[in-house]
């Protein structure tokens, strides 16, 4: 039979006494001071070193979006106004802007910048719907001005809105100009 004075249990197995304090004897004789006097010269010398900068996390530009400035000029896929030189023809055109025209709220725009979106009908009257470039949708109808070159609105159709604008000829003169609103995804 076992002595249990002279067992301790580890871990559910049996251990003698004796060999538990030769065990903790040996491991504390591992934990002399002596032995790393090494590794205490390396710190010391580690922490006479000058500490190293760490630069600064660097400031970045907020983003400015670029805001186009050409949206009322010409755009370069239309063709270019026809202009005709009055010393090489006698004929004088009868053509002016309007004197007493009251500008309407679509005159503001440039003619490329407005889009068609749709079409009104009732009874024998019909309707363009025209969004702007600020995102208002305006109605409009046949003998409305539009655009910065009296554009007079001619004919609206289920796919686009013709009109004729009046640009001068360079010398003075004035010119008709047929334009058109196309749909909005339109072919």
């Amino acid at each position: 039979m076992l002595n249990v004075n002279r067992v301790i249990r580890l871990n559910s197995g049996w251990v003698p006494r004796w060999l538990v304090f030769f065990a903790i004897l040996f491991l504390s004789a591992c934990g002399s001071s002596s032995n790393n006097s090494d590794l205490r010269q390396f710190i010391s010398e580690v922490s006479a070193k000058p500490r190293g900068n760490i630069p600064a996390i660097p400031q970045f530009e907020a983003y400015e979006p670029y805001k186009y400035g050409a949206a009322n000029q010409r755009s370069p896929f239309e063709p270019p106004v026809v202009i005709v030189d009055r010393g090489r023809s006698n004929i004088t055109t009868q053509i002016r802007p309007p004197a007493d025209h009251v500008k309407q709220p679509l005159e503001l725009f440039n003619i490329a910048s407005l889009v068609m979106v749709g079409t009104l009908a009732r009874n024998q009257t019909q309707w363009g719907l025209v969004l702007d470039q600020e995102g208002v949708v305006h109605r409009v109808q046949v003998g409305d001005y539009m655009g910065t070159q009296w554009g007079k609105i001619k004919g609206i159709r289920e796919s686009g809105i013709d009109l004729e604008e009046i640009v001068s000829d360079g010398a003075g003169g004035w010119l008709p100009r047929a334009r058109s609103i196309e749909m909005l995804g339109g072919n």
